[in-house]
């Protein structure tokens, strides 16, 4: 799915604040910190917690696994001025069902800061720049209101609420879904280029 430019490990994608680079072994000790927040594991399917450190070996293993196939795209994100620190995770990977979805997390300390919609506009911009996907989809809990004003910013459209499985907390939570046409992106994209050419 991801075109070889993306399956080497000195890929990254840069931003006004971020690195967002393959994730490695170093960045298990952060990943596990940040990532085992309950306020953060909590509103994820798939964050165990507790989050112990094997189970973030086998993940930055099997990330990196996908990463180097094309079959799907995990990046680290680390602010510029210190970019071997990772602060969250964002990715493009296949569904239980096979369908392409953009997942993400940031540790707490670096809420509110605008700081992963500014990632998820990165790599959104990747995915349809750089691969012939027609679109993408996403989820978050309904309680979680800033992963959903993540991608109504990215330009994601609500397409249905459902309930979803969450293993690692025992349980079901309430969603909501959405999606990112390519049509729509490319319309967003336009529309912000003349935008950027006057404040340059």
């Amino acid at each position: 799915m991801f075109p070889d430019l993306f399956r080497d490990d000195v890929f990254r994608i840069e931003t006004r604040r971020l690195w967002l680079r393959w994730p490695t072994a170093r960045d298990g000790e952060s990943i596990q910190r940040l990532a085992g927040d309950p306020a953060v594991a909590g509103m994820t399917a798939r964050i165990p917690l507790p989050l112990d450190r094997a189970t973030v070996d086998g993940f930055l293993v099997a990330s990196r696994a996908a990463n180097a196939t094309g079959t799907g795209l995990t990046l680290a994100l680390c602010e510029r001025a210190k970019p071997g620190r990772a602060i969250g995770v964002i990715e493009i990977a296949p569904g239980t069902d096979g369908v392409m979805r953009l997942g993400f997390w940031l540790g707490r300390p670096f809420w509110g800061h605008g700081l992963m919609s500014e990632a998820a506009d990165a790599l959104i911009h990747a995915w349809f720049a750089w691969t012939p996907a027609t679109g993408l989809e996403a989820s978050a809990c309904v309680a979680n209101p800033a992963s959903r004003r993540v991608l109504e910013k990215a330009g994601f459209v609500w397409s249905g609420q459902g309930i979803a499985s969450f293993p690692t907390r025992g349980g079901e939570r309430e969603i909501e879904r959405f999606r990112l046409e390519r049509g729509r992106w490319l319309a967003l994209a336009a529309g912000e280029r003349p935008a950027l050419a006057a404040a340059e």
